[in-house]
């Protein structure tokens, strides 16, 4: 069992202890994101729904946390991340199942709430 919560804060927070050392690497990063994020021929919720697929897609646990919790966020439903990551099953098979139904199912468990 996962604490997607600590895990979110964990990745949060490691971000902004990085900066101490790296500032203007954690400041490129935080601007490309920013960039590739922002609403253009795809919405914010589409760009979000695809990350969550390619995180559980490459087995990038903090990415799955950090996309589920974004595209909630976006305004996402349940349904529209659990069918974005059924395509990432389609190419990954197996891994990408059993992320889809641990760690993700997790992540909707705990996050969802935050936003009704």
């Amino acid at each position: 069992m996962y604490n997607v919560r600590e895990m979110l804060n964990s990745f949060s927070q490691g971000l902004e202890k990085l900066t101490e050392t790296n500032k203007q690497n954690v400041a490129a990063f935080s601007r490309l994101l920013s960039s590739t994020y922002k609403p253009g021929a795809l919405d914010t919720k589409t760009k979000e729904l695809m990350s969550v697929a390619i995180g559980v897609y490459s087995r990038c646990e903090y990415c799955i946390v950090y996309h589920c919790y974004k595209a909630l966020e976006s305004g996402a439903t349940r349904e529209e991340i659990l069918e974005s990551a059924m395509v990432s099953v389609a190419f990954g098979g197996g891994p990408s199942m059993a992320y889809t139904s641990t760690l993700l199912s997790e992540c909707l468990d705990e996050f969802e709430k935050d936003f009704k």
